[in-house]
């Protein structure tokens, strides 16, 4: 039997709601599709053909529906994501290794490079950046920090001298991302005290695995992570200088388009996530000492 009620009930609305919309639908087709009274309510005939026009779309629209709840709870995928080469060097190899034995259905995609990314536009699902990012209308998530230490090698040391209190190094040679303002002006801080110090140099290189290849050839002074001060290049360790100075952490951001993550993405954060925070707890090296990884 049709009936506005019991097809009212199936649909969890109040019939009101159920014949108001029946009625916009009339309206806006311009055709009148069903005969209804207080007995009974038919299909005219125009509404027996727009029904059996619409059966298959609704039926596809249920085959969506379900295979995008599905998409939606299990990981899988193509996964894009920008992230600074020097961070993916450092961090990605094992990670993403553990993470493509752990979700098997997800093609990771990555671009590595920090130039200026518009997530409305751009195909990534994430971007990770270091340092605050302009308010550009996406979601961002701190997901870990950097602190930096001052690095020389030895064989520069001997030759310039060792720095004893920030203001040395204006005698110095200092290695530097950029000529920018903000790279030339190290401000280092050892508990409360700050110190804030103009330094030069005569190498200026966007990319800090150079930097530090430079400084392992004793050009200079360089800001690094400890992690990336006692490895070698070239078996050339270098030499932590004013190790009661750091610079202010940097912030480590995920950002994303939108807070409802598909899952592909969700998990890859999460994963990322616990991965550097292991990363940052203190591990003990062979001789019992204990040692610090980066802080997040």
């Amino acid at each position: 039997m049709k009936s506005f009620s019991r097809a009212a009930l199936s649909l969890a609305v109040p019939a009101s709601t159920l014949s108001r919309r029946i009625s916009e639908l009339e309206r806006y087709v311009g055709v009148r599709l069903l005969n209804r009274s207080t007995r009974k309510v038919q299909l005219t005939e125009a509404g027996a053909v727009y029904f059996e026009r619409c059966q298959h779309v609704v039926a596809e629209a249920r085959v969506a529906h379900e295979e995008l709840s599905e998409f939606a709870q299990q990981p899988k995928g193509r996964l894009r994501v920008s992230m600074p080469s020097t961070f993916a060097t450092m961090f990605m190899p094992r990670i993403l290794d553990e993470f493509s034995d752990q979700y098997p259905g997800i093609q990771c995609e990555l671009n590595l490079g920090i130039q200026a990314v518009d997530l409305l536009v751009d195909p990534f699902d994430i971007v990770i950046r270091f340092g605050k990012q302009r308010d550009s209308g996406v979601i961002a998530r701190r997901i870990g920090s950097l602190t930096l230490g001052l690095y020389a090698s030895e064989n520069y040391l001997a030759r310039c001298g060792t720095p004893t209190e920030p203001i040395d190094l204006v005698q110095h040679e200092c290695l530097r991302a950029t000529a920018e303002q903000a790279d030339s002006v190290w401000e280092l801080h050892a508990g409360p005290k700050m110190e804030k110090v103009h330094v030069t140099g005569r190498l200026v290189i966007n990319n800090v695995g150079l930097l530090r290849q430079m400084a392992a050839l004793g050009r200079g002074i360089v800001p690094l992570s400890p992690d990336q001060g006692v490895g070698s290049v070239s078996d050339r360790p270098l030499v932590r200088i004013l190790p009661g100075w750091t610079f202010s952490p940097i912030p480590l951001l995920a950002l994303f388009p939108s807070r409802l993550l598909p899952a592909k993405t969700r998990v890859f954060l999460e994963f990322l996530q616990r991965k550097l925070d292991q990363a940052s707890e203190p591990a003990h090296d062979e001789s019992g000492s204990i040692r610090h990884s980066p802080q997040r």
